[in-house]
């Protein structure tokens, strides 16, 4: 092992690992781990990217001729290093599982310059300074200012950093300390690390290996004079609670931030409800924004030029067109924008009027009191629309509903043609929510690249490639531009959550009230689900209860005994699944899942594993599939907004599997999300905007609407006698049980309120095999961050 204090700290993601005193740190918070796993993490980390196989791990840990369960301890060890890393053998981030051979340990692992134990608070990391991006803008050309596929993409060496996260004290007289570093956001190279030479051969070939570094670093030096060559981006944390909003392309959902020069204004979460917060540039907690009653749920558009008016839509409901209000930033009364509906909007350059996107147009207003004018129409869903500092040219991103792609695309003031940009530089097409720098020499936008979103950064002219600026660990995205200078602030993703079930007075407690016209089952709390299910995402039991399905946070289906034991992993990396429901007989479950570039589809899926058969060879989304009793049908429906918003009509329908003749159910016109009762006696369904769950009547071929105000994500009992439903429009977030026929209505528990801590937001994932719902509850999302533009 290592010996001497300056080189016992080593740092990867937002971990940090002190190796003199056995101690792991993330972001400033210590993490418990025993003792024979922090050994093999030690191992590990020391031969990070390389193979450490289980012979070797035996003899340095256990010995030669030491007797134990060698296999059982081993594996016990690396349970312990995931679960305190919060990593998965299904999906690692850090600790990858090589059959029969070893482990590896995958993450970029850096040394942390000497200092005192515990975590950092002021300290750069001593990383790398090689380049992360060179300016090659007269190396390639385009064509008038577009990329094409032939468009360089400027991506550093294998030994190069991008970023490093520079900690500092948050600017608020409410923090008391600084801010915990956040190392290695870098695409960090491994540094393999050493014993001390146990030669005189080994020092003279490390005296060696030092004059060549001091060499090359003076030849660098002289080289990066002659070429500008920029040094490695600086990261700066300006928040903590992580309760920041976090955007998804996947449900049109994009979280933009704005700022008035002194603060940032961002969305946030907190118990399912979504408002405005701001923060100080400098950084500090958020604080939120007084906003008008008027407006709910608000969704930032843009803030005017001043500094004082923000554009806001109320995003209540998954709708996707909503109307516009203009909000001032220090309180007052908000004032709707006519009776305009849209699904994103910014102010025109003349700080007065505002272009707004709808459908595949754009068009612009001048007030309330004049008639929209047509501005120009586009190839697909507009959002994120921005204006050079100039004021000539608008770039936004497209969204299109059925391959569910986000490309960029500009339009100049004097032609009003849009065109894309950056055409073919991912595949399928990942940019996104780009920003110009305060003086237009820089866009700064995100994309999808090896797995992880980051954010790039296009020159004006657009003549030479896109240059990384940033390299994970975290997905990093939404950017916005300070009003002078090079700064850009922007959200970093770290999502954690945890499956909680309801339990009567459950492990964190929990109180509610029950509704006037509401029974309600007094002292039911929640519970931290335990095992295999505690990172589900969604989860379906068979109808005998032997078996569980369940997907993961990226969307892989798995399968185990209700014991969790024979597990195995469903659809391959490439599947994207939603949602998935058992066959009756248990031998097939039908899925909802999409692959990249193409639309939500149905499958089907043998429950031990196999090929995934399409049931429908349509060019358009279908979801939420449900099985009939006896196995021979299923019923489906499409998407509502939330998931993308489709131009075509949007209905209820029946598919025969054997016949593969398809029947519309009748009256389902606006409904989605059909699910079959056990007993096959009802269907039930919600609306396109989630404010009435209706229930229909096979035998009697008609429908009803059920007493409640709102719904998501229902849930038939196994009985068939009670219908599950997440009314998550109302603050409370309550769970109902409504009884089958009748249609009385029990509430179960608020769920805002209900969990230890701080809840970002809740969602009922299922109901576990005794019928008693589960609950996703994230307690984080992610922060900003600032950095400064070379």
């Amino acid at each position: 092992m290592r010996s001497g204090k300056s080189a016992s700290k080593l740092a990867f993601g937002l971990y940090e690992v002190d190796l003199a005193t056995g101690e792991i740190w993330r972001a400033g918070h210590r993490i418990k781990l025993q003792s024979q796993p922090f050994k093999v993490l030690t191992v590990l980390l020391e031969r990070a990217g390389e193979v450490v196989t289980r012979d070797e791990l035996q003899l340095l840990l256990w010995g030669g001729d030491t007797i134990v369960d060698f296999d059982h301890s081993l594996a016990t060890a690396i349970n312990k290093i995931r679960e305190a890393l919060r990593d998965s053998a299904e999906n690692p981030r850090f600790v990858e599982t090589l059959a029969r051979r070893g482990y590896r340990f995958i993450a970029p692992v850096t040394t942390v310059p000497g200092g005192e134990s515990g975590p950092a608070t002021g300290s750069v990391l001593g990383l790398d300074s090689s380049p992360a991006e060179t300016d090659t803008e007269n190396h390639a050309s385009g064509t008038n200012g577009f990329l094409d596929s032939a468009t360089p993409v400027h991506e550093p060496s294998a030994t190069a950093f991008s970023a490093v996260i520079h900690t500092e004290s948050a600017a608020s007289a409410a923090s008391s300390s600084a801010i915990p570093i956040i190392p290695a956001v870098a695409a960090a190279p491994v540094q393999k690390l050493t014993t001390k030479p146990r030669s005189l051969g080994l020092l003279f070939k490390a005296g060696i290996t030092a004059a060549a570094c001091i060499a090359g670093a003076l030849g660098g030096y002289y080289f990066g004079l002659r070429h500008s060559v920029p040094g490695p981006q600086h990261i700066n944390q300006l928040t903590e609670n992580g309760h920041l909003a976090v955007g998804s392309a996947l449900t049109e959902n994009f979280t933009p931030s704005v700022t008035d020069g002194y603060r940032l204004f961002v969305p946030v979460l907190e118990g399912g409800k979504s408002t405005i917060a701001t923060v100080p540039v400098s950084g500090g907690p958020p604080v939120n924004l007084n906003i008008p009653d008027e407006v709910q749920a608000p969704t930032l558009g843009d803030i005017s030029a001043d500094g004082s008016r923000l554009l806001l839509r109320n995003h209540l409901s998954p709708e996707s067109e909503q109307p516009l209000w203009v909000v001032p930033v220090d309180g007052g009364s908000a004032l709707r924008v006519g009776a305009i509906l849209a699904h994103d909007a910014t102010w025109m350059p003349d700080g007065h009027s505002i272009l707004y996107a709808a459908g595949n147009d754009i068009f612009l207003t001048q007030g309330a009191d004049s008639a929209p004018e047509h501005y120009a129409t586009l190839p697909g869903r507009a959002f994120w629309l921005r204006w050079n500092p100039a004021g000539s040219l608008l770039r936004f991103t497209v969204l299109d509903p059925i391959a569910h792609t986000q490309t960029l695309w500009q339009l100049a003031a004097s032609d009003r043609k849009p065109r894309p940009i950056l055409s073919d530089f991912s595949d399928p097409a990942s940019e996104c929510c780009g920003v110009w720098t305060a003086d237009g020499s820089a866009y700064v936008f995100q994309s999808f690249h090896g797995g992880n979103s980051d954010l790039w950064k296009l020159a004006r002219n657009g003549k030479s490639g896109p240059s990384r600026l940033t390299y994970g660990p975290l997905q990093f995205e939404s950017p916005v531009a300070a009003r002078t200078g090079a700064t850009v602030y922007f959200l970093g993703v770290d999502i954690r959550s945890e499956v909680d079930r309801l339990t009567p007075g459950g492990a964190h407690g929990g109180a509610h009230g029950a509704a006037a016209d509401k029974s309600s089952s007094a002292g039911m709390g929640l519970a931290p689900e335990r095992g295999f299910l505690a990172a589900a995402d969604r989860v379906a039991f068979s109808r005998d209860k032997k078996w569980v399905a369940w997907t993961d946070s990226s969307g892989h289906l798995w399968r185990a005994a209700a014991d969790g034991a024979q597990k195995i992993q469903l659809t391959p990396d490439n599947f994207n699944v939603f949602v998935a429901c058992w066959s009756p007989d248990g031998s097939q479950l039908a899925i909802m899942a999409r692959q990249p570039g193409k639309a939500w589809q149905i499958y089907l899926v043998a429950a031990d594993g196999g090929d995934i058969q399409p049931v429908l060879k349509e060019s358009r989304n279908s979801a939420d599939p449900s099985w009939s009793p006896d196995g021979q049908s299923l019923a489906y429906g499409r998407i509502n907004d939330a998931l993308g918003k489709e131009s075509s009509e949007r209905t209820l329908h029946l598919i025969n599997l054997k016949t593969g003749k398809i029947d519309q159910i009748p009256g389902s016109e606006g409904l989605f999300s059909p699910r079959w009762s056990p007993d096959g006696r009802y269907i039930a369904a919600l609306s396109l905007d989630q404010r009435q769950v209706r229930l229909f009547d096979v035998a009697a071929q008609t429908w009803k609407t059920l007493p409640l105000d709102s719904g998501a994500d229902p849930v038939w009992s196994s009985d068939s006698r009670y219908l599950y439903i997440h009314r998550s429009m109302d603050p409370a977030q309550p769970i109902d049980r409504i009884a089958i026929p009748s249609g009385q209505v029990q509430e179960l528990i608020k769920l805002a309120g209900s969990s230890e801590g701080d809840a970002v937001d809740y969602v009922f994932v299922g109901l576990n095999q005794d019928d008693v719902p589960l609950i996703r509850v994230r307690t984080a999302t992610g922060n900003m961050y600032s950095m400064q533009l070379h």
